[in-house]
């Protein structure tokens, strides 16, 4: 007979979804903030819905992890809740984002950005700091992010934007980036200045999570705190329905999980996003799985700095 146990499995489950608690309940090494925004997408959807969905999912995933015996339930996570943006531009979002990551970073290790689009990046970065020279970013994305910023702050402009801002170019690394899915001149933009470009081919060849370690070595010699941009379309299509800038042929999900968890695990990324999930696409909660999967992945990769 097995060895019996003080509480039934059965009234015993702990769900991720229990980790989340009110902020200053307890010392929480963790944040979570919801930022619905979806204001000004190249594809209009409903990426605003993405964080309500991502608490709800989190009911179904347990604490521990029986592939590394990670069990995540000594990892509370303070949840700021959901930050006013519906109807908000990304101009008029910024200063609300910068406020609330600022004060997040400034009282928990890492910072989990739930959004919305990948406007969300450029606050983000300014977030960790003002000084820019001393930020880097890494961006796992299909999409360089480096339209012209001549119609405005969109979702396909925030590494452009933060070029503009001052961010070095030598500070950004960007994987994942998809053929047909980009522009010569953004490639060039790229190139000039400085950014290390990797495509999802070297993804295939080296692994994603590889490229991210490697970028995270390379970033911490020059940066004091890094920001991990997770645009979920990054991954196949196939895999990931809920995207609505996903192609065929992009990243495997299993290795998505393994950037996430290679991110969480480095002690000088102090934030990360997910990015451009449209609940309204999702098919079988597929994508709302993968959302909610990618979460315990960085938890775990959290616990490992411990």
């Amino acid at each position: 007979m097995g060895q019996e146990h003080d509480a039934s499995e059965c009234r015993g489950w702990r769900a991720a979804a229990d980790l989340l608690l009110t902020p200053g309940v307890a010392d929480c090494p963790l944040a979570l903030i919801g930022a619905p925004q979806s204001e000004k997408s190249l594809t209009p959807g409903r990426c605003d819905l993405a964080p309500k969905i991502l608490r709800e999912v989190l009911r179904r995933f347990s604490v521990y992890d029986v592939e590394s015996e990670t069990d995540l339930s000594a990892l509370p996570v303070a949840d700021y809740g959901d930050l006013a943006l519906k109807t908000l531009t990304p101009e008029q979002s910024f200063p609300l984002i910068v406020e609330a990551v600022r004060r997040a970073v400034d009282a928990h290790r890492l910072v989990v950005l739930a959004g919305g689009n990948n406007a969300l990046t450029r606050p983000g970065v300014h977030g960790l700091g003002a000084d820019l020279s001393k930020i880097g970013l890494v961006t796992l994305d299909a999409h360089f992010d480096l339209r012209d910023l001549d119609c405005g702050l969109t979702n396909g402009n925030p590494v452009r934007a933060l070029l503009d801002d001052g961010l070095p170019g030598e500070n950004i690394v960007q994987i994942g980036l998809a053929p047909f899915a980009n522009t010569r001149r953004m490639h060039e933009t790229a190139k000039a200045a400085g950014i290390g470009v990797h495509t999802i081919t070297d993804c295939f060849e080296a692994s994603a999570a590889t490229l991210v370690k490697r970028a995270l070595v390379r970033l911490s010699a020059r940066c004091e705190a890094i920001y991990v941009d997770f645009d979920i379309d990054v991954i196949d299509r196939a895999q990931c329905p809920g995207a609505p800038g996903a192609r065929a042929g992009g990243l495997p999900v299993r290795d998505f999980f393994a950037a996430a968890r290679a991110a969480g695990a480095h002690p000088k990324v102090r934030a990360v996003d997910l990015t451009e999930f449209d609940p309204s696409l999702d098919a079988s909660d597929l994508t709302a799985l993968t959302a909610g999967r990618w979460f315990c992945e960085v938890l775990a990769g959290f616990a490992q700095r411990r």
